[in-house]
């Protein structure tokens, strides 16, 4: 944890200082000490970059809260609760976007501002994220949302980082999840990429076909995720994952900053498949053919008995975490755009490997707990875990 923010640095150094070469960077932090390093290389704080970057997450705020929105519901909670959110993440990417376009055709403010302003931005993210975990963390135990979904453990450590409450929330809709995730990070991304690209044209005088590629990538995924939105209140992160450093910080910090997802067809079409068969229990097709279902009893943490279904035809007739497969081709496919010059650019590719294969370890065992007897059935029936015929 204590890490995370360094290494966020570490990458920007690395790619702004060393030709994004790990080997000269880290020669010259053990050469020059880490006081010396930071001193001359690291990025600087702005408390007008600051006040901007609040500024920012505020005005997403304001329209997460005011613009009109579907109501969707989300997964039963462990103690019965089925929450209500606001889904209004594609109106406020339009707005966001066009009015950033809009403010540079007027001339109030340049495109590249976001790219000029990096530095400051990354130092922004990361005091922003830790200022929300700590909020998370208090307010898990002084004013909890849900007080019955909490989840403590013997560490501080682990609850600070893992997070205590499942879905804290401002009123009856302002989901700290849904937001954070969707919000400030993944409307920035379209945002830093018009930046980046007006940056490159502006210092080297024309824009390469690498980072055109990557940011229709880009776009491609945001629009797909904001117009999927309530897709998303399925998730792990959404249904599962409980509110700590884990997903403030790396809301805040890590996905806009060093994250960014590029693909789609496998992806989409892996999640799509799970939605649909549990939206019409069952009573749909998959590939031409009638969907295959293990029907599942799974008990609460308050006693009561629910249904629900497991997949086994389709992508999900292949691997037991075929949606994992589709973002690992994302973001090998992101990554390729930069060539093999460096190991760097390939760091998100590493980290959505280590990432996915410790989820679908955690998959598994909360899968064998809830489900037991089906689940060994559906892996008797779906034995590779992640790649069919290797994993």
């Amino acid at each position: 944890m204590t890490p995370a923010p360094y290494l966020i640095v570490f990458i920007w150094i690395t790619l702004e200082n060393f030709g994004g070469s790990f080997l000269d960077a880290s020669s010259s932090l053990l050469s020059l000490g880490v006081r010396e390093y930071v001193n001359q290389y690291g990025p600087r704080f702005s408390l007008f970059v600051f006040v901007a970057y609040t500024a920012w997450v505020l005005f997403q705020a304001v329209l997460y809260f005011c613009l009109p929105a579907s109501l969707q519901t989300g997964q039963l909670t462990p103690a019965r609760h089925l929450l209500q959110y606001h889904t209004n993440g594609f109106t406020a990417w339009i707005i966001t976007n066009v009015l950033f376009i809009c403010l540079s055709f007027w001339g109030i403010l340049d495109l590249f501002v976001i790219a000029n302003h990096w530095p400051a931005l990354i130092v922004a993210s990361n005091i922003g994220g830790i200022l929300l975990s700590s909020f998370a963390y208090f307010k898990a135990h002084l004013f909890p949302s849900h007080a019955d979904d909490r989840k403590f453990t013997s560490s501080r450590i682990y609850d600070y980082y893992m997070g205590v409450e499942l879905n804290p929330r401002i009123g009856q809709t302002g989901d700290f999840k849904l937001f954070t995730n969707g919000r400030p990070g993944i409307v920035a991304w379209t945002l830093i990429d018009i930046s980046f690209i007006a940056q490159q044209h502006n210092i080297h005088g024309r824009i390469t076909s690498s980072i055109v590629a990557a940011s229709v990538l880009h776009a491609l995924y945001v629009v797909d995720f904001f117009v999927n939105e309530d897709w998303y209140l399925r998730t792990i992160d959404i249904a599962h994952d409980h509110y700590g450093f884990y997903l403030a910080w790396g809301s805040l910090a890590w996905l806009p900053t060093i994250v960014g997802r590029a693909g789609y067809g496998l992806f989409r079409s892996v999640n799509h498949q799970k939605d649909i068969t549990r939206r019409t229990n069952g009573q749909c097709t998959i590939w031409g053919k009638k969907a295959e279902i293990i029907e599942c009893d799974f008990v609460t943490q308050d006693g009561k008995q629910h249904e629900s279904l497991l997949l086994c035809s389709g992508w999900w007739g292949l691997a037991r975490h075929a949606n994992y497969l589709g973002d690992l081709i994302l973001s090998f496919s992101m990554c390729a755009t930069c060539g093999i010059g460096h190991v760097l650019p390939w760091f998100y590719a590493i980290y959505m490997t280590v990432l996915l294969l410790h989820r679908c370890r955690r998959d598994e065992r909360r899968c064998q707990a809830k489900y037991g007897a089906k689940w060994d059935e559906y892996v008797a029936r779906v034995p590779w875990k992640l790649i069919p015929g290797v994993f």
